[in-house]
């Protein structure tokens, strides 16, 4: 038998998917979508290619009783859509605030998905933070339409290593106050 870690984290409804925590089900969808490399250039974290073992090791982490960072897996299922369109996740800084970030599966790029997980989360809001900041790299401009039209204020300009370009890229950085 095998037994799955349940994680302390909260189901969100979204209007044609649902947030839910990591599960170990999701590794080969996982796999498939971050080892694309269009997912892994719009982040940070993600390498391309993607080595064998890192999906194992992102699920371990999401589901960890010590995680710094609680992730959802935006699972369109109930719907009839696929189990896994994207994925979105809140990292936990000091005084109250966290950083968002997410990523949908190419596919459903420029459908609305993302807009409508950062609007769910940010609604519920289920580490009661008081702001949330975001930063998107310049050359993807459809991220930071989402978090403009989610209500999010730009902050300046700034630059982060991409794993997956090997390169420090620039940055677009956000704020949005929830409280």
């Amino acid at each position: 038998m095998i037994i799955e870690a349940i994680v302390n984290q909260p189901t969100i409804a979204a209007e044609r998917f649902g947030l839910r925590p990591v599960r170990k089900s999701d590794e080969g969808l996982l796999r498939m979508y971050a080892g694309d490399e269009r997912v892994a250039r719009n982040t940070s974290s993600i390498p391309h290619p993607l080595p064998p073992g890192a999906a194992e090791a992102f699920i371990a982490r999401s589901v960890s009783d010590d995680r710094d960072e609680d992730v959802w897996i935006m699972d369109g299922s109930a719907g009839g859509m696929g189990e896994l369109l994207g994925v979105i996740s809140l990292k936990r800084l000091d005084r109250d605030q966290s950083e968002i970030g997410y990523w949908v599966a190419p596919a459903l790029w420029n459908s609305g998905i993302a807009s409508e997980a950062v609007g769910a989360l940010l609604k519920a809001n289920p580490l009661d933070n008081k702001t949330v900041f975001a930063k998107v790299f310049q050359d993807n401009p459809g991220s930071a339409r989402v978090l403009t039209n989610a209500g999010f204020e730009y902050l300046g300009d700034a630059e982060v290593f991409s794993v997956a370009r090997n390169a420090n890229v620039a940055t677009w950085t956000y704020l949005k106050k929830l409280s």
